[in-house]
């Protein structure tokens, strides 16, 4: 075989080949992924609440070590294999070729991994992490997304081009390098050599000047929480979130929890040996006739960006109407962002405190109680555009939900408009078609997906307009285009499209409408907002969302109420106004119940890593890692909301933990222990 090596060069060089390779090829791509992470801080850094000068230096040094340690694991099988003749790339060709293979295709799957990442930010304000996986659950729909809403081919074509020029100068590196000899050394100075540099690279892996190496927690450095989203590597990032157990539930945690969660939920027969927490609710004041129910899940609906948070832009006329003429709860929370868990948590009355997926895939906890079906003499519909396989929101429905009719792409004969199924004008028109023709008592949930990029306005919108507001207003007042805007003023128009047409269909006299967002939205909230809304301080924005109550024959006095409410409770209110009968066995309660008024929270969970659980209360604001540990207590409607008051209050510090801690603890474990009844 012959050697791929010129004999006749005259250039000799101190320093061996192989390692020449690596200290031109290393720093190259750190200062690469350091231009990339200087590109993310530019694109992403919130004006209104900009990083400082030194955090933004101290992110860039740790992202600097972060990017210096993938990129040295990836040299590891070239740095160890390369020192044997026949496997070095600058002996024989054929090696040549592997090693070029080799190199390129690892830098073409980190460039993947960015280019995901500045997409999945760019998306969700949230860096890539191993729960990114479950868009994989769907290709089309999550493929379709991206083609819709992303310039696919322009990318495709700049990655091509970037991993082709990386693989031809690596390639022409090695043949370079290959003319040169190097001076010969006695055996221990070549240990020596080895030696030394088996040790840099073992520092630069591990990267840190203590006894532990450099870890994921040490990105978080600063209150700011972009400073850590900053700091990342999005490979590295990415499989620190990689964890292979699923949700599981601790029996003795439960019932160390057990009497204050009792006491919490009202349970009347409490029994600590069996952990029950079924409640059986009688109707205060049952009607002659049996109201319908009809839900409205927004998408993303977030407060600071609609009319109802006194958003100068007015996106939303419609739902601050029905708000003016119903019941509408201004600290209206969701558990936690992501649509799945918002429909888990509806139908469920409990928070998904699945960390690493939805607990919708798990096939051991789909099939849960859900009051809806003590609404037993009811016909009971879900509506929504695109597909109920998503996320396996359909097994979750028909495991939950006795006799279920439900409506998805495809059973409709309006067009799709885009990958999220037909418009939600269309969505509207096509349930009120069937809402209409109903001589039973109906229970129907309505779930829009319209308000999501790429922000498709259908060709027939039956009278909506659209408007240009400037991008200068649009940022004032928590919006980032003018597509976004026109979309969420979309979904408000097509709201009010529907309930004028159930006013003409005539079931809106005996109907109880409730309207809530699946989740907010993470992002600048506004000039018009609390601080604490923002992405860059509590992030409270990606949370609160308006929950209106509006039925024009059950309710006489419309009010305005404060009390901090949960998407837990929504259920076990509608059946309270409806006046029916049920059985609750989860963490909801009655918002209207005066009995639960003393103790209104609302629990959270931010997953991620680490994940946060946390607590909203009245005035304050407590998160802490699900361990218990690092609990921080924030006043919410402070001018400073990030200080962490927790040494000035420890009594409500330790109340509102015991509660976090109980509700997560709980929860878990009901998941698991809250099965179907038989009605």
């Amino acid at each position: 075989m012959p050697p791929d090596i010129h004999t006749n060069t005259t250039k000799q060089s101190k320093i061996p080949a192989l390692l020449r390779f690596l200290l031109i090829l290393v720093p190259v791509l750190v200062i690469l992924f350091t231009l990339l992470r200087i590109i993310f801080c530019l694109t992403f850094n919130d004006s209104t609440s900009p990083l400082s000068h030194s955090e933004v230096t101290q992110a860039l040094w740790l992202g600097f070590r972060f990017d210096l340690r993938i990129i040295l694991e990836v040299m590891l099988p070239l740095f160890f294999l390369g020192w044997i003749k026949w496997l070095s790339p600058f002996n024989y060709r054929w090696v040549r070729y592997i090693w070029v293979v080799y190199l390129g295709l690892a830098f073409t799957l980190i460039s993947l991994f960015y280019s995901f990442d500045f997409g999945h930010y760019a998306y969700l304000l949230k860096r890539l992490d191993y729960t990114a996986i479950r868009f994989l659950e769907n290709p089309a729909i999550s493929g379709q997304m991206v083609w819709e809403s992303y310039p696919v081919i322009w990318i495709g074509l700049g990655l091509l081009l970037a991993t082709s020029m990386f693989t031809w100068c690596v390639n022409r590196l090695f043949i370079h390098l290959s003319h040169s000899t190097t001076t010969s050394y006695l055996w221990w100075q070549n240990g020596l050599i080895a030696f030394v540099s088996l040790l840099l690279v073992a520092f630069g892996i591990y990267s840190n000047f203590s006894r532990y190496p450099l870890r994921w927690s040490q990105a978080v450095f600063s209150k700011h929480p972009f400073a850590a989203q900053l700091t990342y590597n999005p490979v590295h990032y990415f499989f620190d979130t990689w964890k292979d157990s699923g949700m599981t539930f601790d029996t003795d945690k439960t019932r160390q929890y057990y009497p204050l969660m009792a006491q919490y939920l009202g349970v009347d027969t409490q029994n600590i040996d069996s952990l029950n927490y079924q409640r059986n609710i009688s109707a205060k004041a049952p009607g002659k006739n049996k109201p319908n129910v009809v839900i409205v899940i927004l998408e993303s609906f977030a407060s600071y960006k609609s009319s109802l948070s006194g958003n100068p832009l007015n996106p939303s006329p419609n739902i601050a109407r029905l708000a003016n003429e119903g019941y509408y709860f201004n600290n209206f929370f969701t558990p936690s962002t992501g649509t799945a868990r918002s429909i888990f948590t509806t139908l469920t009355s409990m928070p998904d405190v699945d960390l690493h997926s939805t607990s919708s895939r798990n096939p051991l906890i789909v099939n849960q109680h859900s009051i809806a079906n003590d609404f037993s003499d009811y016909q009971k519909f879900y509506f929504l555009g695109g597909s109920a396989s998503w996320r396996n929101i359909r097994g979750m429905l028909n495991n939950s939900i006795d006799g279920l009719q439900l409506y998805e792409e495809g059973s409709y004969q309006s067009p799709v408009t885009d990958v999220w199924g037909i418009s939600d004008i269309d969505l509207f028109r096509e349930a009120n078609a069937v809402l209409a023709r109903q001589r039973e008592p109906f229970f129907a949930i309505i779930q829009t997906s319209g308000y999501h990029r790429p922000y498709t306005i259908p060709e027939e919108t039956y009278g909506f307009e659209l408007q240009n507001p400037s991008e200068h207003e649009l940022k004032r007042y928590g919006f980032i285009s003018v597509e976004e805007y026109n979309s969420f003023r979309f979904m408000d128009h097509a709201l009010g499209h529907f309930i004028g047409l159930a006013k003409q269909a005539g079931y809106i006299e005996n109907t109880i409408f409730a309207f809530w967002g699946d989740h907010g939205i993470s992002g600048a909230s506004g000039e018009h907002t609390a601080k604490a809304e923002s992405k860059s301080t509590l992030d409270l924005g990606s949370l609160r969302v308006p929950f209106v109550i509006w039925a024009p024959d059950l309710i006489s006095k419309p009010e305005v109420f404060n009390k901090v409410a949960s998407e837990v409770d929504v259920l076990a209110t509608l059946a309270a106004i409806s006046g029916q009968d049920y059985t609750a066995s989860a963490i909801g309660r009655d918002l209207l119940a005066p009995e639960y008024d003393q103790q209104r929270y609302a629990f959270t969970l931010e997953y991620g890593q680490p994940a946060k659980i946390g607590l909203v209360g009245k005035d304050f604001y407590l998160r802490m890692h699900t361990d218990a540990q690092q609990a921080m207590l924030y006043r919410i409607n402070s001018d400073s909301p990030m200080e962490n008051l927790a040494d000035q209050y420890p009594e409500i510090t330790t109340k509102m933990k015991d509660l976090t801690m109980g509700i997560y603890k709980t929860t878990q474990y009901m998941a698991y222990h809250n099965k179907r009844r038989n009605n």
